[in-house]
């Protein structure tokens, strides 16, 4: 009776196989993911403290930028160390609390990561439709509320998952497709019915990066309308050009989420290895690629860079 039970009981460790059908080739994948890790850390680490340092940054959308820069630095950084160091064979092994540990992380990043691009979409309708009034809308204490409810909304949502994952009998089964812990990898090797973490997987998602893309959406439908009404060629080319940084980052956040997403919950005949690099692409292409596109397409961002890397330059 006691084999029994401790046989379904939660598992001490998981083991992270990482890209199945792929173990040849971990080597050669980890050089891009490495790389791809690099640019990521110096890159949003470089954002944040230009925003930081210099005051005439201190503006709504900088300070949104900063908040995203700062959730890209710890979304790959809660993915890609693990990862490297299966690519490695440095350690597979993860213990059942720190697996659970990283799934939180990684989930609750996200979706904090979802509302601040909400809030940067809020921010450009908010100075293209209604200008006069920036300042007063967006003030400090506006900025810090919409902060706090990101944070809290993430953590509502993804608090329950723990539970959902911990009251599963594993029956020894120990030994995951993939490079990091995810709620549905998890709760497949489970000897047990795993509806009740689908559905909720679900409603989770749509909760949380399903209403954001739709209002995110909304937004730009009624700056769209906005700008077609604007009788300045030239105004309407600027305020294009402050949203297409936010655009991009929009798109490269959204469409690896969502097909990744989908294609797991959907895509059964999508090869599993497949499905594995999308899971990876998601938590490291956006946070490689924003401060490159914030900082290629925002003048005052760029000039800013441009001169602490030439006052480092001359230091050294």
């Amino acid at each position: 009776m006691l084999a029994a039970n401790d046989s379904t009981s939660s598992p001490a460790f998981f083991t992270l196989v990482g890209i199945p059908g792929l173990e040849d080739a971990h080597i050669w994948i980890s050089i891009p993911f490495c790389l791809m890790y690099i640019v990521a850390l110096l890159g949003n680490s470089l954002l944040i403290f230009t925003i930081i340092t210099e005051r005439s940054l201190h503006e709504p959308m900088y300070v949104f930028l900063s908040m995203l820069a700062a959730a890209d630095l710890l979304l790959s950084t809660t993915t890609v160390p693990k990862t490297l160091s299966i690519f490695w064979s440095i350690s597979k092994q993860i213990s059942f609390h720190a697996c659970l540990a990283q799934m939180f992380c990684i989930y609750f990043v996200f979706m904090a990561e979802s509302a601040i691009l909400l809030a940067m979409a809020f921010d450009r309708y908010v100075a293209i439709c209604n200008p006069l009034r920036y300042t007063v809308i967006l003030t400090r204490s506006v900025i810090g509320k919409i902060g706090a409810a990101a944070l809290g909304r993430s953590f509502c949502i993804m608090f329950p998952v723990i539970f959902l994952l911990k009251r599963l009998p594993y029956c020894g089964h120990n030994v995951m497709p993939h490079t990091y812990c995810e709620h549905i990898g998890v709760a497949q090797l489970a000897c047990a019915d795993i509806t009740v973490n689908i559905w909720y997987g679900v409603a989770a998602a749509f909760l949380s990066a399903g209403v954001d893309a739709i209002f995110i959406a909304f937004s730009y439908v009624r700056i769209l309308r906005t700008l077609m009404h604007l009788p300045s060629r030239g105004a309407h080319t600027k305020a294009l050009n402050t949203c297409g940084s936010h655009i991009c980052v929009i798109l490269m956040f959204y469409t690896p989420a969502f097909f990744s997403f989908l294609t797991h919950r959907f895509g059964h005949h999508v090869p599993k290895h497949l499905l594995i690099l999308l899971a990876n692409l998601y938590v490291i292409v956006p946070p490689m690629l924003n401060p490159i596109v914030y900082g290629v397409k925002t003048k005052q961002i760029r000039g800013h860079v441009a001169q602490i890397l030439l006052q480092m330059w001359a230091r050294c």
